[in-house]
């Protein structure tokens, strides 16, 4: 089957997109963003080299001894997202944190698949001025409100965050 790849148990051609075509799904223009592309390659093991063609890679790696999992990638992906709405929001709120740190804590069920069933953030901000009710509003704006990363994800999994101040 060298010119053929087995799709949801269907023979068909390489390349032949099953679902709709991306042009037919996401439209583009009228002001809209392209859709993401990234590529993901086979680097032996369970481990695959991905990123933009053409631009920065990172490996993940099933066992995460190479690189994350790729669970591993798509919690730091969410903390990434949440403390880039943070910083900006306490930026525009004239008191920029010195430094912002989340530890993740992702609770998966024990079925197949072994999906999230629950997230904790845990936010360490330090920064001269910075008030708690500030801070803990940033945190609940970008989790609620602006985090694509989350927004993504089931709405009905519990995304839960702390803030301690230093």
């Amino acid at each position: 089957m060298s010119d053929a790849s087995r799709v949801r148990g269907a023979e068909r051609p390489a390349g032949d997109i099953v679902g709709p075509r991306p042009s037919e799904a996401i439209p583009v223009g009228g002001g809209r963003r392209p859709p993401n592309v990234v590529q993901a390659v086979w680097r032996g093991d369970r481990r695959f080299e991905t990123g933009r063609p053409g631009g920065p890679q990172i490996m993940l790696d099933g066992d995460a001894t190479a690189g994350p999992s790729p669970v591993d990638a798509l919690l730091s992906a969410l903390a990434s997202c949440v403390s880039i709405d943070v910083v900006d929001i306490l930026r525009k709120g004239r008191t920029p944190p010195d430094s912002c740190e989340v530890e993740v804590v992702g609770t998966r069920v024990e079925t197949t698949p072994r999906r999230l069933e629950h997230v904790l953030l845990r936010f360490r901000i330090g920064g001269a001025g910075i008030e708690r009710e500030k801070a803990e509003r940033a945190v609940e704006l970008s989790v609620t409100k602006y985090c694509s990363v989350r927004d993504s994800l089931d709405p009905a999994m519990p995304v839960e965050w702390s803030v301690t101040l230093e």
